[in-house]
């Protein structure tokens, strides 16, 4: 084989019919940024913006959660645990900081449920902090955590600075970036994630009421944040469960925590009524193949770990539905099976619909030196015509 092969993204499309596409001109959003997808299948239903940037505020303390969240799951960590109250923390995040706090008390120490309470309910600038002090050292350094952790579960668009929200024009977030971060959360952590969903948390005798208006607006609502950027427009990550189906709806930009409220409510409403989901795939289904050089087999099978499923308009709407297997390939044997080397796309008009991971099903392994010799030959004309075209 050659000492380099070259690496090129591949595209193979396949062919999906399918009747009743639905069509996003059914619903319009006032937000400027939105985003409604299907929980179990990953499925965009409606996008407007997505990946636009928008200030994250107090949507950050859902990546704060996610941090401690994580350590309680491997045990590094215990509800019953306790952290200080730093003289910081009281002063940059308690209530005479004019913004949201959890009334900690300065050199108090608060058990780490408590302070999850306070982040998440009343969504405590302070018990940010405090959590952040108290996993990391300073602010600073749970940052960096915070920023290496969101590159781990994909969010590319998005910069954390701080654990709880500081206005910088720096700290931005993306729909789809929450929506990912908010699926991680209910997927992984459901020994707690009812934290989200509980309606109000009384500390220092103040009872402080949960700051999401879905809990008591839409039924099934179970979660998660909201966020308000006075001179940028106020945000909400939520979710809701109906007749088995979880959706999650994030919205930016709005001018009022009445229309924020609204508007999110909409969303979930038309998502849940509007569509029926069709099966294009079984967990374990071969989808298609990915080219392989130097094996024993020039293509490999890719198959998918859950059902792939697309969202059909109950109205019979029509519009063009395309899937492509995208990677980088040709794949060099030997090919390990299992490995996660694809991903199946759906557009649904020009709106990406629906990504996927792929896995190759078996191994390939290394040709023998005929095979070897035939595909660098390939490789070696696939150069001249690349070089070719490239001069034109």
């Amino acid at each position: 084989m050659p000492a380099r092969l070259n690496l090129i993204l591949m595209a193979v499309a396949l062919t999906l019919t399918l009747s009743g596409v639905a069509r996003a001109e059914g619903f319009q959003s006032a937000a400027p940024e939105a985003l409604l997808i299907d929980y179990d299948s990953g499925a965009t239903l409606y996008e407007k913006n997505g990946d636009v940037q928008f200030p994250a505020s107090a949507l950050v303390k859902l990546m704060t959660a996610e941090l401690v969240f994580r350590e309680l799951k491997e045990g590094r960590l215990h509800l019953d645990d306790t952290f200080h109250v730093s003289e910081h923390a009281w002063r940059t995040g308690g209530a005479h900081a004019h913004a949201t706090a959890s009334f900690l008390d300065v050199n108090s120490n608060v058990r780490i449920e408590d302070l999850l309470r306070g982040l998440i309910v009343q969504s405590g600038n302070d018990a940010g902090i405090v959590l952040a002090e108290g996993m990391a050292g300073s602010e600073e350094a749970f940052a960096d955590r915070m920023n290496k952790r969101a590159a781990e579960l994909g969010l590319t668009h998005s910069n954390f600075l701080d654990p709880w929200g500081h206005d910088d024009p720096n700290q931005k977030v993306t729909a789809r970036d929450m929506a990912r971060l908010a699926a991680e959360i209910i997927r992984e952590y459901p020994d707690y994630y009812h934290y989200f969903g509980e309606k109000e948390f009384t500390w220092n005798k103040i009872r402080q009421l949960n700051r999401n208006p879905l809990l008591s607006a839409e039924p099934g609502a179970d979660g998660l944040k909201t966020g308000d950027a006075p001179d940028n427009g106020l945000s909400l990550v939520g979710s809701a469960v109906q007749d088995g189906q979880r959706l999650i709806v994030v919205v930016a930009g709005l001018k009022t925590a009445a229309e924020r409220g609204e508007e999110a409510r909409k969303l979930l409403e038309w998502g849940f009524h509007s569509f029926e989901p069709r099966l294009l795939f079984q967990p374990g289904d071969v989808v298609g193949t990915a080219s392989v050089y130097g094996g024993a087999s020039s293509e490999v099978p890719l198959t998918c770990d859950g059902p792939i499923k697309v969202f059909l308009s109950r109205g019979g709407g029509q519009e063009r539905l395309t899937a492509r297997i995208v990677y980088r390939g040709p794949l060099a044997a030997p090919v390990a099976a299992g490995a996660q080397v694809a991903t199946l796309r759906v557009w649904r008009g020009d709106t990406l619909a629906l990504e996927a991971p792929l896995r190759t099903q078996t191994a390939i392994p290394l040709g023998g030196l005929g095979k070897r010799a035939f595909d660098a030959g390939v490789e070696f004309a696939t150069d001249l015509i690349r070089g070719a075209l490239a001069k034109n």
